[in-house]
């Protein structure tokens, strides 16, 4: 059996795009997109395949539960390109649809590619059972965040939107006012393009999600009190 890989076609599928983001180009090449979105969802599905056995939660996805649209949504945009250059797929345990913390992986050509996880900008209600996890919970949320492996790896959680001022109910001098402050729990880091063609991004990918998997199963159980 062929190893699951990202084909450089697929790169330069999205590179054209990328250049020519209009639907007569579009249209004319469109044998082109399914052939690349056909890579992206075969890998897609290798992801779910292996990665079930480490998170079972998965297990049930399909890739079309897990990838994104290439059609943008232009009703209120500025920006009137009809098309996404990027493929991008959401692994989390309730599908897409579901606005729960998941697995992430985005695949966009020149550098711009990443594996992500987490929850971005959660509803509020889920924003405040997060908060309320982590301030029953800090130490152990801190031994995931702060365990070496992972830390190596993905760096600090992001501060990006945070809270100027405590949120309601806590104290400025709570010991864990900064993540209390957070608006989003993600983490992540880039990937190249040689290392989204490479043969080893599947494994790089698992180990990933694996490390990430204890950071996700606190933020899910948050959700699920």
């Amino acid at each position: 059996m062929a190893e699951m890989v990202i084909h450089i076609s697929t790169l330069q599928f999205l590179r054209q795009l990328r250049r020519h983001n209009e639907r007569e180009w579009f249209e004319a090449h469109r044998t082109d997109y399914l052939l690349a979105k056909r890579n992206v969802e075969d890998f897609v599905g290798e992801v779910i395949r292996v990665f079930s056995t480490i998170d079972p939660h998965i297990a049930g996805l399909q890739p079309r539960d897990c990838l994104f649209r290439i059609y943008r949504d232009i009703r209120f945009s500025k920006d009137k390109t009809p098309y996404k250059t990027h493929f991008a797929a959401s692994f989390q345990r309730k599908g897409k649809r579901v606005h729960t913390p998941g697995y992430y992986l985005h695949i966009e050509p020149d550098g711009n590619s990443f594996i992500g996880g987490g929850i971005w900008h959660p509803f509020p209600e889920d924003l405040k059972k997060i908060r309320q996890e982590i301030d029953y919970n800090l130490e152990a949320f801190e031994q995931i965040i702060r365990q070496p492996a992972f830390n190596r790896r993905f760096g600090d959680l992001t501060d990006e939107e945070a809270l100027q001022r405590p949120p309601k109910g806590y104290a400025p001098d709570h010991p864990g006012i900064r993540y209390l402050k957070m608006r989003n729990f993600i983490v992540g880091h880039e990937i190249s393009d040689e290392q989204v063609l490479s043969s080893g991004l599947l494994k790089q990918i698992i180990n990933d999600f694996t490390l990430m998997k204890p950071f996700i199963d606190f933020l899910s159980r948050a959700l699920d009190d």
